[in-house]
Formats: C-alpha cells, sequence, structure tokens
C-alpha cells in the first residue's frame, strides 16, 4: 500500500479527542484502511511539494480512510483549502468531491459512478455520519468538510491570492446573485463568469460544448458547479479536461444559500448532523424518499458495518499478538 502524504500530515489542529485516534498508516495498518494512487499521480504530486523530486517516490496526499468501498481524505477544511491554493500557485489543477450519505449510498449501488469518483483529486466527508462511521470503525476522520463551507472558505482564499471563480448552475438567477454576495463579502475575488444552463442541457452535446468553450476562454481558478448530485460530477467528469489547471468542486445547493434564495440549517443543527432535518422541512415531497426510505436504512446498515469492521480488526489483532 502507498502512504499519502502532504504538508499536513497528521495535523495538530484536529477537533478534541480526535488527533490520539488520528495515526500514521504506515505504523498501524491494522487500523488505517488505506487506498491507493498509482506513480503517475505520486510524481505529480511531487511536483507541487516544497523540495520535492518528481520521480523520486515522495508522496504528497493525506492519508485515507475507507467506508463501504469509498476512500476519503482525512483532512480539515483549512487544510483543503490550503491545498488547493498551493497546488494553483505550482501550476497543478484539481477536483474535490464533497460526499455525503446519499453520495456513498449511489456509489455503493452504481458501480460507473464509483469509478467516477475514484478520478477526484480530494474527497471529503460532506455528510456527519460519514464522520461517525469513520470513528466507530476507528479511522477517524479529523472533521466535516462540508462544500457548503468549501464554497465560502476557498472563495476568501481565492480573493487574498487575486484568484478567480466561474459559478455554473444553480436555480435561476442563483449564480449571479451568488457572484454579487461573493464580490462584495471578499474584495479582490474574480467572478469571471456565471451561467444557469437551461434543464436537460447535458443531453445536448452542443450546449455541453458552449459552456466548455465559454470555460475555456474565461480561464478561472476554481469553478463551482451547481447541479446536484450525480449531474455535476458527470459534467465535471466531461469538462475537466478542457480547462485541466483549474480546480472543480461540485456544490451541490450551495449558490441557493450564498444567494439567500435558500436558508441553510443553523450552526448547531450542523454540528449535531441534523442538517437533513431542515432540508426535509424545506422540501419534504422531493426529499422525504431520498431521507426517510433510502438515507436512514442505509445508515443503519453504514454504523453496523462500521462497528464490525472495528471488532474484526481488534480481533485480528488479538490473534496476532498470540
Amino acid at each position: 500500500m502507498i502512504q499519502r502524504n502532504t504538508p499536513w500530515h497528521e495535523p495538530t489542529n484536529l477537533p478534541e479527542g480526535i488527533r490520539e485516534g488520528y495515526l500514521d498508516p504506515v505504523e498501524d495498518e491494522k487500523l488505517i484502511e488505506m487506498c491507493e494512487m498509482n506513480d503517475e499521480d505520486i510524481n505529480r504530486c511531487a511536483d507541487q511539494l516544497p523540495g520535492a523530486r518528481p520521480g523520486d517516490g515522495t508522496r504528497c496526499l493525506p492519508p485515507r480512510v475507507q467506508l463501504r468501498g469509498l476512500c476519503l481524505d482525512a483532512v480539515t477544511q483549512r487544510h483543503c483549502v490550503e491545498h488547493v491554493h498551493h497546488a494553483l500557485a505550482k501550476g497543478f489543477g484539481g477536483w474535490i468531491v464533497t460526499p455525503n450519505l446519499d453520495f456513498l449510498r449511489r456509489a455503493n449501488h452504481d458501480e460507473s459512478f464509483a469509478m467516477l469518483i475514484r478520478r477526484a483529486t480530494l474527497v471529503v466527508a460532506d455528510g456527519m455520519p460519514l464522520v461517525w462511521a469513520s470513528r466507530l470503525q476507528g479511522t477517524p476522520l479529523p472533521e466535516r468538510v462540508a462544500g457548503s463551507d468549501l464554497v465560502l472558505s476557498l472563495s476568501q482564499e481565492a480573493a487574498r491570492r487575486g484568484r478567480s471563480l466561474y459559478l455554473l448552475g444553480g436555480d435561476e438567477g442563483a449564480a449571479e446573485q451568488a457572484a454579487h454576495v461573493l464580490t462584495e463579502r471578499y474584495p479582490g475575488l474574480k467572478i469571471v463568469g456565471h451561467e444557469c444552463p437551461p434543464v436537460g442541457f447535458e443531453h445536448d452535446k452542443e450546449q455541453v460544448r458552449a459552456i466548455a468553450r465559454r470555460l475555456i476562454h474565461a480561464q478561472p481558478d476554481l469553478v463551482y458547479v451547481a447541479l446536484g448530485s450525480p449531474k455535476q460530477e458527470l459534467l465535471i467528469g466531461q469538462l475537466r479536461d478542457s480547462l485541466p489547471a483549474a480546480w472543480w468542486i461540485g456544490v451541490g445547493i450551495s449558490l441557493g444559500f450564498v444567494s439567500g434564495q435558500v436558508k441553510r440549517a443553523p450552526r448547531w443543527l450542523q454540528r449535531f448532523g441534523l442538517e437533513w432535518v431542515h432540508r426535509l422541512v424545506q422540501e419534504p415531497r422531493r426529499l422525504a424518499s431520498r431521507y426517510l426510505v433510502h438515507g436512514l436504512p442505509f445508515m443503519a446498515r453504514l454504523m453496523v458495518g462500521s462497528l464490525r469492521a472495528r471488532l474484526r480488526k481488534r480481533v485480528g489483532a488479538a490473534a496476532g499478538l498470540g
């Protein structure tokens, strides 16, 4: 297995009670499930690190935790933002995916979607159930890294560094209003384009090509794609190669939050992992099946599976000592 290191490996600012469980995968492979990275990825990432030499096996990405076959990067939001802007400074683009419970369920049932996600540069846990499951199986993620929070923190750092941003998707008017809010909140942020494609555009190859042309012309450093999952991931998979030096992130309903079209859950609900309840109250007809019929049973299976994985590892460790 290949250890995925980065300048933030074993960060010092993990939440209370998590740092002591954040284990080095080489020192304790019994507890950390790792996902492999090929030689091309290693050499590409080596170029991003100060003092690293391409081809020398330098590893740059963080350790990964595996939940039901999906590999999640064990990073904090702050370190995620730092990594993105450090990569941009070195001329490297990438793709951030922010799975929640429904996202993980889809990846478990749709192998083509799971394969698409494996192409992402960073995969961070947007849902608290994923963080809980990682802790339960003894491979704790440091914190939730919500896409809706990254929209703000990435934009703030982009403004500080004079970087540019393109907003793609959202309900009608959301991208334009979000652009206005972000530039007012973060002076220095360059919004080089925003658009809301019509419903069904993804089935029209010419419309997709037109979006690609506009992106190439704008040359943004960051692209926020707000189309909901899996549509946004599929579109990023199509367009990313046309703008390889940019960082892409699917942000779902986040432009609605920024623009004020949709009210986000209070912080205390977010901390307790109950943001979905707030969303369910807002859109019961659309979300009831996703959250209640599919989501809750899947979460129960996820937690039971995580607990079993931890127990198996303890039994295996005990047997090894014996």
